[in-house]
């Protein structure tokens, strides 16, 4: 069974304005349009053509969600629990009325992540830069008191254990002295090796005027992804996304534990506990050509990148989806018949089909769920 999907955007205030709608050829809405959700997540399910949502379909049942992304300015820092935390935290927190702000875990489960450029540039930031590097960087910053705090913390003890120290006095409310020193002095730091990470914080300087998050966003990669590629974000990992359009999936899941970069709750005790401070770089996967296969390693999705031309059968395992992002395409199941999808939308495949294939010429992602 093929059933089309859509849904409307989501108007969380980062959103883009004119990505989505540029996209998928219409009008721009007037508002900002931030995601579009394929799934059955119970907070926004996929509206099904003629009948009702994706939800009344699958019970609920899909292990992972797809969406697409346009972010025009940052969204929060965060990161995500393993399994393990997840139940531990869900089931300590089960006296928590689910809407309350204070509420951490939403559901007991992992949230590891993918996102594929679609733009010609998509920035984030991505796990933590080794201390050696940063203190490189400070370097060019004025010698502010709030700076020369900033140093002197980074220089104490293993890069993982100064990194999770100074994160906590950062988000602790005791540094906003120090940090509007530091953000003073970004202004006209200009380190070798450094420019785009420094352009990126000064942007996000701006729409964040003292967040303690600018200073944390400091201490990590920044990362450019071009059309095609994508990263990886495990759990524990700290990221945040920049500004661009990509195809983002991820395991179906609620949990974040915020670090900074927003109005919302920060558990800065909470965040420690599962943040991965040691440092590292987070792999760029490349686009494959006409066929990218990304590397995951969870069993709860799997995604592909068919650059269409022509005909092109695709073998898939479980309920699956189709997203056409470019082009004109076509999937046919197993009855024959052939339904068209416009760019912005997706086919739902029930996990009875096990073949599709594709028509036309265009982008086309496949998700499904995974086989490791």
């Amino acid at each position: 069974m093929l059933l089309t999907i859509t849904n409307e955007p989501r108007d969380y205030a980062w959103g883009s304005t004119t990505l989505l709608a540029a996209l998928e050829g219409r009008s721009p809405s007037g508002g900002p349009e931030a995601e579009v959700w394929f799934g059955d997540h119970p907070g926004d399910p996929a509206e099904v053509q003629g009948a009702g949502t994706l939800d009344a379909v699958t019970g609920g049942s899909l292990p992972y969600l797809l969406k697409l992304l346009a972010a025009a300015d940052p969204l929060s820092i965060q990161v995500h629990p393993t399994r393990a935390q997840a139940r531990e935290g869900f089931a300590r927190e089960a006296g928590l009325d689910p809407s309350d702000p204070a509420r951490n875990y939403r559901d007991d489960n992992h949230k590891p992540e993918l996102i594929v450029a679609l733009s010609d540039r998509f920035e984030a930031l991505g796990g933590l830069r080794p201390v050696a590097d940063t203190l490189r960087m400070l370097a060019s910053f004025a010698d502010a008191p709030g700076v020369v705090a900033l140093r002197d913390r980074l220089g104490a003890g293993t890069d993982a254990e100064a990194l999770r120290a100074t994160i906590g006095w950062l988000l602790s409310g005791d540094a906003q002295a120090a940090v509007e020193d530091i953000i003073d002095a970004l202004g006209s730091a200009d380190a070798e090796g450094f420019a785009e990470a420094l352009r990126a914080v000064r942007g996000i300087a701006t729409r964040y005027p003292g967040d303690p998050g600018v200073v944390v966003a400091l201490l990590m990669n920044h990362i450019v992804l071009r059309p095609g590629e994508a990263i990886f974000l495990r759990a524990g990992l700290l990221h945040a996304y920049i500004s661009g359009l990509g195809v983002e999936i991820m395991a179906a899941s609620d949990n974040v534990l915020r670090g900074g970069l927003t109005p919302k709750h920060i558990d800065v005790d909470e965040l420690l506990s599962i943040v991965d401070t040691e440092p590292g770089v987070v792999p760029v996967q490349p686009a494959g050509g006409d066929l990218t296969e990304y590397d995951i390693p969870v069993a709860d999705f799997a995604l592909r990148r068919i650059e269409l031309s022509g005909e092109r059968t695709v073998e898939v395992t479980g309920p699956a989806m189709a997203l056409v992002t470019a082009g004109e395409v076509a999937v046919a199941g197993s009855d024959g018949a052939t339904v068209p999808v416009r760019v912005g939308a997706a086919v739902f495949a029930s996990a009875d089909e096990t073949v599709l294939a594709l028509r036309g010429a265009g982008e086309v992602f496949i998700a499904e769920p995974g086989r490791s």
